[in-house]
């Protein structure tokens, strides 16, 4: 018998210690090394058949390379076909991850139902629910596809049902459920996670069978397990939104097929994930006329310009230190702008508390928001409404000046559409079209923006 022994290994990066340690030294967290066993395998892994590493695969040169054999599977559902860059690949393997009843399952079925439609032969493996719930749940959905559902936790015989139907799909719900039987390591624990992605991989190169991994996530919002998981995978999406909103948003943090700027906006209602295919009509719609402590703001995300509603609101404040609250926007990206009003334009913020808001459960990454962020407090504290009308966009720079932003066009294009006809724009921001419809406003410092409307 191989000789068993004995590591403990850190559940958040996956680092390893002969004995436990109370912090992790790799990644700093604490209490997170757990005892595991292991031994040592009993046949070398390169001489074990269906790898996709073989001495029959000779060297060719990369402009004999045809890429006509490998055509992307159409899911059917748009908005996941633009996060995947365009459809899923065979052979690869992704990685979907998400808040607890967030809809990673509803929007993997609904995948699948069109998947099979179209004609690819699917597998759906699920470690945590019965063959009854997914049933009770394609009946909710309405999904009547022909679906092969299997319930099985053993890696191994996972891997036996998919040599014997062959699926061109194969979805394993969820990671960390599944475990191999010559681990003594806990279900998703590192080891575990480790070892069964690494044969998932290998099955997926090696067939050419695309596989959908769901994960569990932390309370931190990373997926849980060593971050080697999200580096073994082709692909990593993420499922986001408020459990109290109907707006969800799915993110692409890696992808070797695609853009990682993409994203796809879904709406959950009782029948299951509808498509939004106009975002900004669907963040707008419950804006109120002559709002106060309101701007619309165009963001870009990837390819697709979304106009999103900044909601600010600006009171006096008893504390000592006050309070400085952001919902979808960085607090620190808040806290410039509240300087820079503060030294160029003499607006005195210090003794207010701050609350700021992004309409819709929709998250601001990018700078170009500052301008809009920025008239909305002042709209708040002046206690003057912004005309209805108004869409603005800018970076703000630590001198106080407005710097340009990219894809100045596309923003504004996006704007029109939606009837709103009056821009604020950096004063050195490029155009190459004429724009008829629209009045621009163009403003070169944060002192000019604050006298010009208030």
């Amino acid at each position: 018998m191989a000789k068993i022994k004995t590591i403990f290994a850190c559940q958040s990066c996956g680092a390893q210690s002969p004995k436990w340690q109370g912090k992790c030294p790799d990644c700093g967290e604490w209490n997170t090394f757990a005892e595991e066993t292991f031994s040592k395998a009993s046949q070398d892994r390169k001489t074990q058949p269906g790898g996709f590493y073989s001495l029959s695969d000779k060297p060719i040169a990369l402009g004999e390379i045809s890429l006509d054999k490998t055509p992307r599977y159409k899911s059917g559902l748009n908005e996941l076909d633009r996060v995947l860059g365009g459809g899923v690949v065979p052979g690869s393997l992704v990685l979907l991850g998400g808040d607890p009843g967030i809809g990673k399952s509803t929007l993997i079925l609904q995948a699948l139902d069109r998947l099979a439609k179209n004609g690819c032969s699917v597998l759906y493996v699920t470690g945590e629910e019965s063959k009854e719930q997914i049933k009770m749940r394609a009946d909710r959905l309405k999904i009547n596809a022909k679906l092969m559902i299997v319930t099985e936790n053993i890696l191994e015989k996972v891997l036996a049902h998919a040599d014997t139907l062959k699926p061109q799909i194969l979805v394993v719900d969820s990671i960390q459920t599944v475990f191999m039987e010559n681990l003594e390591s806990a279900p998703g624990s590192v080891s575990q996670i480790r070892e069964c992605a690494g044969k998932l991989l290998y099955y997926s190169k090696s067939t050419g069978c695309a596989t959908l991994l769901i994960g569990h996530v932390t309370k931190d919002g990373a997926i849980a397990g060593p971050r080697l998981l999200e580096h073994m995978v082709d692909t990593v999406l993420y499922f986001e939104g408020e459990h109290s909103g109907a707006f969800r948003i799915l993110r692409t943090i890696k992808n070797r097929f695609g853009s990682t700027q993409e994203i796809g906006v879904f709406e959950m209602t009782q029948a299951g994930l509808l498509e939004v295919g106009n975002p900004s009509e669907h963040f707008l719609r419950d804006r109120g006329e002559q709002a106060i402590g309101s701007c619309v703001t165009t963001c870009l995300e990837g390819t697709r310009p979304i106009l999103v509603e900044v909601q600010a609101l600006v009171g006096s404040s008893n504390l000592a230190t006050p309070r400085r609250t952001t919902v979808g926007i960085d607090s620190g990206r808040v806290a410039l702008i509240t300087a820079v009003l503060e030294k160029f334009a003499g607006v005195q913020l210090f003794n207010q508390d701050l609350y700021i808001s992004v309409a819709g459960g929709f998250k601001l990454t990018e700078p170009a928001a500052d301008v809009a962020v920025m008239l909305a407090l002042m709209s708040s504290f002046r206690n003057k409404p912004l005309p209805s009308h108004l869409s603005a966009v800018g970076e703000i720079g630590l001198t106080g000046e407005i710097r340009s932003v990219s894809f100045l066009d596309k923003r504004l294009n996006e704007a029109v559409k939606l009837g709103y006809n009056l821009a604020v724009i950096p004063q050195k921001g490029k155009l190459e079209e004429k724009h008829k419809d629209l009045e621009l406003l163009r403003i070169n410092t944060v002192a000019d923006l604050v006298e010009s409307f208030f």
